[in-house]
């Protein structure tokens, strides 16, 4: 299959194109220059594939969490592509991302965590399924590094979160860390590996369906609060 895939939900800009048994890849870490970057990133690896868009037969799409408008960018230009030449599309998560590499050097169980801002992380823990990919043990949150669920055991842990609060998340999670791996960021192409297994089985949805991964319900009301805390008197 021909898949076209991208995540922009962090720091990093990430863009992977399979064609056949081949991986084309571009990955930079934007910050704040997605929509900059992101165009001249998908030409780059379909002219190095040799392909236009009318020959993809899918995308898959990081959905976050991560940046709003990071995460928005992604999902816009994933689904206006899949709209104009009517492919499907599989939806990642960027936490679930973060969890592959680790699992395929043996890792059993992760905990990944992306630094969510405003004192918070975006977290979840995965365990290895039979095809040794991540598989969520409950549901991802948001919160504060000393509110995170309790993870006993031994783990590795992955993400921007962990570099900016690993002491808090240690603490709270009462996890045993065999590794941590702060500076990793979310990559395409391990979209691309985790969604494999669903365009295989048919496990797909419709652009109209993609939809971004905030995590934080109120995104309004989240920005709101933000204007008031650099407001505030330090």
């Amino acid at each position: 299959m021909n898949l076209l895939a991208l995540d922009t939900a962090t720091e990093a800009c990430s863009v992977a194109l399979q064609t056949g048994r081949q991986i084309c890849v571009r990955f930079d870490v934007a910050g704040r220059s997605h929509t900059q970057q992101l165009v001249p990133m998908v030409r780059a690896v379909m002219a190095e594939a040799g392909i236009g868009f009318a020959q993809l037969d899918g995308y898959v799409c990081g959905t976050g969490p991560g940046s709003f408008a990071g995460v928005r960018i992604g999902v816009s230009f994933i689904k206006g592509l899949a709209l104009a030449h009517d492919r499907p599309v599989v939806p990642v998560s960027s936490l679930r991302m973060l969890a592959l590499p680790p699992m395929r050097d043996g890792a059993q169980r992760v905990l990944t965590a992306i630094d969510a801002r405003m004192d918070e992380v975006y977290f979840a823990a995965w365990q290895r399924d039979a095809d040794g990919l991540p598989e969520a043990i409950g549901e991802a949150v948001v919160s504060a590094p000393a509110d995170v669920p309790a993870q006993a055991g031994a783990w590795h842990a992955v993400g921007s979160g962990w570099q900016a609060y690993r002491a808090a998340l240690e603490a709270s999670s009462a996890a045993t860390l065999l590794a941590c791996d702060g500076q990793a960021l979310p990559r395409a192409a391990d979209a691309l590996a985790l969604a494999q297994p669903c365009f295989a089985n048919g496990r797909v949805i419709g652009a109209a369906e993609l939809v971004p991964q905030y995590l934080r319900n109120k995104v309004a009301l989240t920005l709101i609060e933000q204007r008031a805390r650099r407001a505030m008197p330090t």
